[in-house]
């Protein structure tokens, strides 16, 4: 029978990662709000670990009901087959949220929740102690609207963790978005990138991934990789086939400026330890004196503003400035992220298109100019 599972993503991005869910042979997905799920065999678990480029974490549902009070949470928390997950010897320790339910406190529900899944691990194990000194299974719960959904990450560290970024900048990109941007942007693995104001690389980074098809997850470890429940077997098959997925893409270039020389020098490392700094070339420049380096190219940028690292008078001549520097021509394309709601009016131009996102918890836009 096959298992349901569950990615938490940021606002925008649930479409993106039904799509590429759907391409790795993922059954019965359905996006909803902040959260996309989907079916399958324990391969499409290990498949999905290694493969998204969009998705914040994995985790397998265990289920979901509606609790109203403590005794609810505990009894329904308690019948659903923990067993089948976790050891005599493993660690499951609990975290999660409620939102506008009636069961308000956070530090009562993990509570609840832990005591329900000890009772029911109790006498399958036959001990009334649990030591918790084996592989972690980390139990996650929601409450929203009164609803229940209690799941086990598969992941550990969130799925942008690639392994490849040792240090950042200031305001970093979570590598997560600027893949996102790429996609947004319809970048291939003919074009060339181009990053004005790059920071630590990462959308470059992503991009040249994207256009080598390397998978995101293959610098790294995931949780479920200590589960005997999950054949060892699995993870050697999935990590061979999306190693062996990736291609050369001799035609993809980057090109990546920014005014700190000390951020150049962490995104270059973080090139080389992503494994794509042969096609990716860094400059120290000013933002004004931004040139393409052929007739085509597609620019993705994520300047910065006023909530992140400038004041907004400083921030908006920014802004300015790119509307002067990005105009509009055969073969190019420009994508921005920005919270800014007057960027277009500051730009000197509407977008083509926008697409709502969030950074983090901030709401932001991306401004696609195309035409």
């Amino acid at each position: 029978m096959p298992l349901t599972y569950l990615i938490p993503c940021l606002l925008g991005l649930e479409g993106l990662i039904a799509e590429e869910l759907r391409a790795m042979d993922a059954q019965n997905v359905r996006a909803e709000n902040g959260r996309v799920l989907f079916e399958g065999e324990p391969a499409i678990l290990a498949r999905a670990n290694l493969r998204c480029r969009y998705a914040e974490r994995v985790q397998l549902l265990l289920g979901s009901f509606e609790a109203r009070s403590f005794e609810e949470l505990f009894q329904g928390t308690k019948a659903l087959p923990w067993e089948d997950w976790i050891g005599a010897r493993d660690a499951f320790p609990v975290k999660g949220y409620s939102l506008n339910s009636t069961l308000f406190s956070v530090s009562d529900c993990q509570a609840i929740i832990k005591k329900a899944v000890v009772e029911r691990l109790k006498p399958r194990y036959g001990i009334e102690w649990f030591e918790e000194t084996g592989a972690v299974r980390q139990i996650q719960f929601s409450i929203m609207k009164d609803k229940v959904t209690l799941v086990l990450d598969t992941s550990g560290a969130g799925l942008h963790k690639r392994g490849y970024r040792l240090a950042a900048g200031e305001a970093p990109l979570k590598e997560t978005l600027a893949a996102a941007l790429c996609r947004l942007a319809h970048l291939r693995p003919y074009h060339d990138l181009y990053d004005p104001m790059c920071g630590s690389g990462t959308i470059l980074i992503e991009g040249a991934m994207m256009a080598r098809n390397i998978a995101p997850g293959l610098g790294r470890s995931f949780s479920a990789e200590r589960w005997e429940q999950i054949p060892r077997q699995v993870w050697r098959d999935e990590r061979e086939k999306a190693a062996s997925l990736a291609t050369a893409a001799p035609e993809f270039m980057a090109y990546g400026a920014d005014i700190d020389s000390a951020g150049l020098e962490t995104a270059l490392e973080n090139a080389r330890r992503a494994g794509v700094d042969r096609q990716i070339q860094f400059q120290q420049a000013d933002l004004k004196d931004f040139a393409f380096k052929g007739e085509r190219g597609t620019l993705i940028t994520n300047p910065p503003y006023g909530e992140r690292l400038l004041d907004q008078q400083a921030a908006q001549a920014i802004t300015a400035l790119m509307g002067r520097l990005f105009t509009p021509q055969k073969g190019r394309s420009y994508s921005v992220i920005s919270p800014a709601e007057d960027f277009e009016h500051t730009f000197g131009r509407k977008a083509d298109a926008r697409r709502k996102l969030y950074n983090g918890m901030m709401k932001c836009h991306v401004y696609l100019y195309y035409k």
